[in-house]
């Protein structure tokens, strides 16, 4: 019996407007985490009576901001799609992260998945042609529709136990 590879096909793509809806989750997702950071050590600087945390938070400028809000971006984009192969915005959307094979991202694509996200207008890259954005191509990996990827991965080996 001949065995075939699993290779992801253009069918299995997340859509272009999966990936804007994608987007646009996640950005409120890390706005919300910033915010609800910051305004966690105002209360606890507050309630504490110790002023230097919440006086330091509240007299951030935009540049400091937007350094905390790049550090946020690594850790939500890095530990989802590290552990879970999808964000949040990506559940909703049920779609996932896999490398060309069907296998989760290893550490080194996920990295390269997040750091090419800094690169100015990337965020709009996947709305031009396929729907694959730079930080997809950089790091050979592909958002695909999950439960048309499981489908199509249990026809090639009903055995493969799929994990997602």
């Amino acid at each position: 019996m001949e065995n075939k590879k699993f290779t992801v096909t253009d069918d299995l793509l997340a859509s272009k407007s999966q990936r804007l809806l994608n987007f646009i989750i996640d950005v409120l997702i890390i706005y919300i985490i910033g915010i609800s950071i910051g305004t966690t050590i105002i209360i606890v600087g507050d309630l504490t009576h110790s002023y230097g945390a919440s006086n330091w938070v509240k007299s951030l400028s935009l540049i400091e901001n937007s350094f905390f809000e790049l550090i946020i971006l690594f850790f939500y984009y890095g530990l989802t799609e590290m552990y879970f192969s999808r964000t949040f915005a990506k559940y909703f959307t049920e779609t996932l992260v896999v490398k060309h094979d069907g296998s989760k991202p290893n550490m080194k694509s996920v990295i390269i998945r997040t750091v090419s996200r800094l690169i100015p207008f990337e965020p709009f890259s996947f709305l031009a042609g396929d729907s694959r954005g730079w930080h997809d191509t950089l790091s050979v990996t592909y958002v695909v529709k999950k439960h048309e990827f499981i489908a199509k991965k249990k026809l090639l080996d009903p055995s493969d136990e799929i994990v997602v």
